[in-house]
């Protein structure tokens, strides 16, 4: 009954492996069962998750037509998922590495940023748990019944890993410092394979493409080559070139006018022509 069953149960993988567009590889080690079927509904009508038994999975693989299957199962990590979607294997990393969802972290987890905890009272009853804090180093007072943090504590800096006293504690004060979501070790299309590292350009790419735009704009600037984008800026650039090359030109001088002599010396000029041409005039 039980080998029936297995039987079947390759059968109806390997139906699937056949039928799919595109087929994906996920890890789901210490992945929480709440947040993926948080992840299961964002993806409705994306996508379909299939937890199977690795053994019953390298099975089908093993019997499916697909070739590149073959390279896949190469792959496959300890607690192994498949994914069928009709997405483009970029798309559909793209659109899972935005589906992270917070979580409890767990010893040994590390976390992507700096975890304080906030001063104030807390729903823990006095009891062991306040030596628990102090252990590490989470300074903890008695008020109202009732267990108080003294003042914020900075537990763990980005980069740090939790420690099992440190995961207890955040249990206990419901503190989730870590996010989780799916683990994409490979996608496959058309027997062509996209590892993780391939498939996270997408995320680089648009991580980096506000700078490559300013880089752009920056050359074509510099290089003085219009376009719709640069052409303000360039005609900006062109205008105050101009302004300082007119602030560097020598000033031309200006040729003072010929200051008007006295009337009474005019008189006496005329009167000297008069008599000259009148002497002419005689001879």
């Amino acid at each position: 009954m039980v080998r029936d069953g297995k039987i079947k149960a390759v059968e109806m993988m390997r139906k699937k492996l056949d039928e799919a567009v595109v087929i994906g590889l996920l890890d789901m080690h210490k992945m929480p069962s709440s947040q993926l079927q948080s992840i299961r509904k964002e993806l409705r009508d994306k996508a379909e998750i299939k937890m199977v038994k690795k053994s019953i999975l390298m099975f089908a693989m093993e019997k499916s037509k697909k070739e590149g299957l073959k390279k896949i199962e190469e792959l496959l990590p300890t607690q192994p998922t498949i994914v069928f979607t009709n997405m483009e294997p970029f798309k559909f990393y793209a659109l899972v590495s935005k589906l992270r969802l917070p979580a409890y972290a767990k010893a040994g987890d590390v976390v992507e940023h700096d975890v304080k905890v906030s001063a104030g009272p807390t729903s823990l009853m006095p009891g062991p748990v306040i030596s628990e804090l102090q252990k590490v180093g989470i300074p903890a007072t008695i008020q109202d019944g009732k267990i108080a943090i003294r003042k914020d504590k900075t537990v763990l800096k980005t980069g740090e890993e939790v420690t099992a006293g440190l995961s207890s504690i955040f249990r206990k004060l419901k503190i989730q410092p870590v996010t989780v979501g799916l683990k994409v070790v490979a996608m496959l299309k058309d027997n062509e394979i996209y590892k993780k590292d391939a498939l996270e350009v997408v995320n680089e790419l648009s991580r980096k493409l506000p700078q490559a735009s300013q880089n752009a704009l920056n050359l074509s600037v510099f290089i003085c080559y219009p376009t719709k984008q640069n052409i303000k800026v360039l005609i900006a650039k062109a205008a105050n070139e101009a302004n300082a090359i007119n602030a560097l030109a020598p000033k031309e001088e200006k040729e003072e006018p010929a200051a008007e002599k006295p009337a009474e010396e005019t008189k006496d000029e005329e009167k000297e022509e008069v008599k000259e041409e009148t002497k002419e005039g005689e001879e």
